[in-house]
């Protein structure tokens, strides 16, 4: 993309009553935004749903104006621009229909990693949430995901953080432009965060943080990932937004389970209720419903000579020894472990390179 296709495309974003989609289908009949603009009002008006008005604010000239303060302060500023065709736009967002015409970033991200996940959940992260969150964010760490997030209080900035703590890549999806920070507690993270992946967002850089950019931003977090996990929410709020567009977007959506007097679960505990999220109890479970593979990934842990196993883990590893393939109930029930520490307990065995998963809920001593 040129600086000069990317005057137009800014320009087009400041037509009035110009959004993403209507902008798709006007470069789906016209090419390039160049085209739009220099298009007769017959090729426009024959455009299924471009009418009068529209066509008549094509014509604005003040868009040029914008469009090109708007240009200068990118390239001063050296921040990155992808278009929704470019190949470094993320893949996922494509098969959105209103996923961003244009996304700006800072720092490195690698949009080729397939195993990318949404971290989402209350400002008010209680410890229990924040436990969770650092030893699932750990027991994926093998994996090499990357994990996006809103770069807000609560959740958002404990799973930021965790990933940094494993070298993770993690992507903070902004509500407003890159002059601004929110919450500006959050500068002290950001130098990191762009070591370790960056920040993206939709919005022009004066853009401040209202309100309303914060529902449009969630489906972006959406969007873009494999899977949405919900780590704490109450009954309402921003993260049940995100889970909702999620699947909206048929993508994975996973909420993490709590008592049913804690506040900061009820909303979790509904979507698992209304089957509009999988339970999620440890990264187990993610691994195993997303089929990720942990034996072909390059930075799995590898089977070392000696490993040293848990009591519970060298009670499973002698089970499987001896009773060879088995199924993940069969090894519960014979144990006499619970499902959910179960899950965690062969996944950690997978890590350590002493056993391995096979079709059909099966494992197997290696």
């Amino acid at each position: 993309m040129t600086n000069q296709d990317l005057f137009f495309l800014l320009a087009l974003q400041r037509v009035e009553g110009v959004g993403d989609i209507v902008a798709k289908k006007l470069l789906q009949h016209l090419g390039t935004a160049e085209a739009v603009f220099k298009a007769k009002p017959q090729q426009l008006a024959a455009i299924d749903g471009i009418g009068a008005t529209l066509i008549k604010n094509l014509k604005d000239p003040t868009v040029f104006s914008k469009a090109q303060a708007e240009l200068d302060y990118l390239l001063k500023n050296q921040i990155n621009v992808s278009f929704f065709q470019d190949k470094n736009y993320p893949e996922s967002l494509k098969q959105c229909v209103d996923g961003p015409l244009l996304l700006f970033s800072t720092g490195e991200q690698d949009w080729n990693n397939k195993k990318m996940i949404s971290i989402v959940g209350t400002r008010q992260i209680t410890a229990y949430g924040t436990e969770f969150c650092k030893q699932f964010i750990s027991d994926l760490a093998p994996l090499n995901p990357v994990i996006i997030s809103g770069f807000a209080y609560g959740v958002d900035i404990v799973a930021h953080q965790a990933a940094m703590d494993h070298g993770l890549q993690t992507i903070g999806v902004l509500a407003h432009g890159m002059q601004h920070i929110y919450p500006k507690n959050h500068k002290k993270h950001m130098v990191k965060m762009e070591q370790n992946g960056g920040f993206i967002s939709e919005f022009w850089s004066t853009t401040p943080p209202d309100k309303e950019n914060f529902v449009r931003r969630n489906r972006i977090v959406a969007g873009m990932a494999q899977a949405t996990i919900v780590i704490e929410s109450a009954e309402r709020g921003g993260s049940l937004i995100t889970a909702q567009m999620a699947n909206d977007y048929n993508r994975d959506v996973f909420a993490v389970p709590g008592r049913s007097t804690d506040k900061y679960s009820l909303g979790c505990n509904n979507l698992i209720k209304t089957q509009k999220a999988a339970m999620l109890t440890s990264a187990a479970d993610l691994i195993y419903n997303l089929n990720w593979d942990i034996q072909t990934n390059p930075k799995a842990i590898q089977k070392q000579l000696f490993v040293a196993l848990e009591p519970d883990e060298q009670k499973i590893y002698d089970y499987l020894l001896q009773s060879g393939k088995e199924m993940l109930d069969n090894i519960a029930i014979d144990c006499q472990l619970p499902t959910f520490k179960l899950s965690s307990l062969l996944l950690n065995m997978e890590l350590k390179g002493v056993i391995r998963p096979l079709p059909g809920k099966l494992f197997e001593a290696i």
